[in-house]
């Protein structure tokens, strides 16, 4: 995993603002906005954040009802976070900055690109382009998954420092789940029981309808769709799906990868990101 350390100083604070998302700022050049998934924070990009920095400044924020933002007032949709997250870029100057996006923020930031709200996108395994079964599976198998968690939250230290155990929690999110970085996964573990509005988040994306896509021709910034051929969150078949939607959009593969580049990918990651926003 990359480290957090790097041999150069930059700015961090944590503040809160009137729309109540908490954020984080490090790094120095241009803004590079990054989106967590569903249950995730601001954390769930640490492993790529020290090859980041040195050339962006990344700003990451807790979503509404995760980390450490209070939950939204209403519904809980794709709609509604990506209302949240425009009304976040206003406050603090950053409408049509780049972004990229894990997972549910891989969704987010195609949604803002479709709005015109983002320069270009990185959308690493985005939900929202699954057959009403597979929605089905995928909400099934989350919650299942997330209710085990809290089950065990007392034994999660344990659980995700033996390599045998954190296999068998994230055999579904990881193609090398033994290879995690144990403070990584129990990071991750402990924000998605903590995730006060991720049944609302889950239930909608479960539930709601698949992502809109964007004509041909209409994107004026780069778009790269990432996808993990060993995804079992959201199949790989989805991701010929997302790029007839966004027909603009350029597919990548990662090899050897599941649902999270950022976790099994990192150096891989981290380039794609650089490269398409640079």
């Amino acid at each position: 995993m990359l480290g957090l350390a790097p041999p150069f100083e930059f700015d961090f604070r944590s503040d809160r603002i009137a729309t109540g998302m908490n954020f984080t700022r490090k790094g120095s050049g241009p803004p590079l906005l990054l989106i967590h998934g569903l249950g995730g924070s601001a954390r769930s990009f640490d492993p790529i954040l020290g090859a980041l920095t040195p050339k962006r400044e990344v700003v990451v924020p807790d979503l509404p009802g995760f980390g450490d933002s209070p939950p939204l007032a209403g519904e809980v949709s794709i709609a509604t976070l990506a209302d949240s997250i425009e009304a976040f870029m206003d406050e603090h100057d950053l409408r049509g900055v780049d972004a990229a996006g894990s997972s549910m923020g891989a969704r987010l930031v195609l949604e803002l690109a479709r709005r015109g709200s983002v320069g270009a996108v990185v959308s690493l395994d985005p939900g929202g382009f699954w057959t009403r079964r597979e929605q089905q599976v995928f909400g099934g198998s989350v919650a299942l998954a997330v209710s085990l968690v809290r089950a065990l939250k007392p034994l999660l230290p344990f659980l995700t420092g033996n390599p045998v155990t954190r296999t068998l929690l994230f055999g579904q999110f990881s193609a090398r789940p033994w290879a995690l970085d144990s403070g990584v996964a129990l990071t991750e573990l402990r924000s998605f029981v903590a995730a006060k509005s991720f049944d609302e988040a889950l239930h909608a994306l479960a539930n709601g309808p698949t992502q809109e896509g964007m004509p041909a021709g209409t994107a004026t910034k780069p778009i790269v769709i990432g996808w993990g051929r060993r995804d079992l969150v959201c199949l790989p078949r989805q991701a010929q799906r997302a790029a007839k939607r966004f027909p603009d959009a350029e597919l990548y593969w990662f090899d050897r990868c599941g649902h999270f580049p950022q976790w099994d990918s990192p150096d891989e990651a981290a380039r794609l990101i650089l490269q398409t926003t640079g």
